[in-house]
């Protein structure tokens, strides 16, 4: 080194450090039993948005999260009988770099693409009942699922959001035929007490903030032990035997609230289609906020023995989720 002039002596190519490696392969092999196996880690390294480079080498971009996705594959792997090897690797010969983010972004375009086909296809029909919104929340979930694998950002997805944006504007807009009793809210019942029963969990806690927030601003609430409780003058029954409001057919008190009084907000759609996931365990609608209230409301269950303020707590649930779902900042 040349103290003088402050330059230092450049280390030789060979002893530079390397480049990091761009990407990631799995090189396995996978005995000829089970069957099952093969259409296994082929659905698997589907969801993880890897694309083949050879016949049993999958690549993925050198990322911590990627990396984790193909150690957990391999060991699936070897659990199994097989052989899998997880490598760091920069191309020299063969395949270029820009060739294999080629072959990410036109895998990632035939989803999005056929995204968008699907959601086009469902804003032109003519649905009238809730199946349209199910297929919507159904497209939704696949566009993020293929958005997290997108690694490189394939131009497609604008036109699959775009797409799918319209049809869930059209769909979740249509009107729907009213119940034979449905009302205004202005026509609702004013300062009632609304009973239901003691214990309130899912359905009634979301029900007691629906009806406190858009249908009875003055609603008192009273919970009781017995399920067949006959009404006093000035109550009225939600979620609960022979209540005045509560479950019809499939639909659970929520969305039958929604129904007779005529709320067609979308806000309060999407969260209908979370309580009754929720609360009738059908896995009808699969919306991706449904896990996260589940647990806040167990939480809540689990830490709150009182009736009233488990509708406080609640109703604090209740209001950033629909907040969120509006776009509300």
């Amino acid at each position: 080194m040349c103290a003088s002039s402050g330059i230092r002596d450049e280390p030789a190519a060979e002893e530079r450090d390397p480049a990091p490696a761009r990407w990631l392969l799995l090189i396995h092999h996978l005995p000829p039993k089970p069957d099952y196996l093969r259409v296994k880690v082929r659905r698997r390294l589907e969801r993880l948005g890897a694309v083949p480079l050879k016949s049993s080498v999958y690549v993925l971009p050198r990322r911590d999260e990627t990396l984790e996705d193909f150690q957990w594959l391999a060991r699936e792997i070897a659990d199994d009988g097989g052989e899998a090897t997880v490598c760091e690797a920069t191309l020299i010969e063969g395949a270029s770099d820009d060739a294999l983010v080629a072959s990410f972004v036109a895998a990632r375009a035939l989803e999005y693409d056929e995204i968008a086909s699907a959601a086009r296809t469902l804003a032109g029909a003519a649905e009238e009942d809730r199946s349209g919104a199910v297929a919507v929340s159904r497209l939704e979930r696949r566009l993020a699922a293929v958005a997290a694998i997108d690694y490189f950002d394939a131009p497609a997805r604008a036109e699959a959001e775009r797409a799918l944006g319209a049809a869930a504007e059209r769909v979740r807009n249509r009107p729907h035929e009213a119940h034979e009793g449905a009302r205004h809210p202005a026509d609702a019942p004013r300062g009632r007490t609304w009973v239901t029963r003691a214990g309130v969990f899912v359905d009634r806690i979301a029900s007691a903030w629906l009806i406190r927030r858009f249908i009875d601003p003055e609603a008192r609430f009273a919970f009781v032990a017995s399920t067949r409780h006959r009404p006093r003058p000035g109550e009225v029954r939600f979620d609960m035997f022979e209540a005045e409001y509560t479950h019809e057919a499939d639909r659970c008190t929520f969305e039958v609230l929604l129904e007779r009084f005529g709320l067609r907000d979308a806000a309060l759609g999407a969260i209908a289609e979370v309580v009754h996931d929720i609360d009738l365990k059908d896995e009808k609608y699969g919306r991706a906020e449904t896990p996260g209230v589940a647990a806040v409301l167990e939480g809540i269950a689990a830490t709150t023995r009182d009736d009233h303020a488990r509708l406080e707590r609640g109703a604090a649930l209740f209001d950033g989720l629909y907040a969120a779902l509006r776009g509300d900042r």
